[in-house]
């Protein structure tokens, strides 16, 4: 799913227009990668939780040439599902 598709079935399953939906959409993206960018979590409960975490430097190799190289420390984003979202993708099996 594109986020063409996803606007579409937003305002199917919220009886708003596709241009509302998409409205709807880009600015919580936007909040979310606001308050990441910030260094604050963004949970929502029931689906997960985003957050930077700190990557620490380590060696790597150059693909092309196998040498030896250093890979510098950085600030990722990153997702955490939550239980609901988890259960939905693989329930448990009993």
């Amino acid at each position: 799913m594109n986020k063409g598709e996803l606007i579409d079935q937003i305002a199917l399953k919220a009886s708003v227009t596709k241009k509302q939906a998409d409205a709807v959409l880009t600015a919580a993206i936007e909040t979310i990668i606001d308050a990441v960018s910030e260094g604050d979590k963004v949970t929502l409960v029931g689906f997960g939780s985003f957050e930077a975490r700190e990557r620490q430097a380590r060696e790597g190799r150059n693909p092309k040439t196998g040498d030896k190289m250093e890979i510098p420390a950085t600030r990722v984003p990153a997702f955490s599902a939550g239980k609901l979202f988890k259960d939905r993708v693989a329930p448990d099996k009993e």
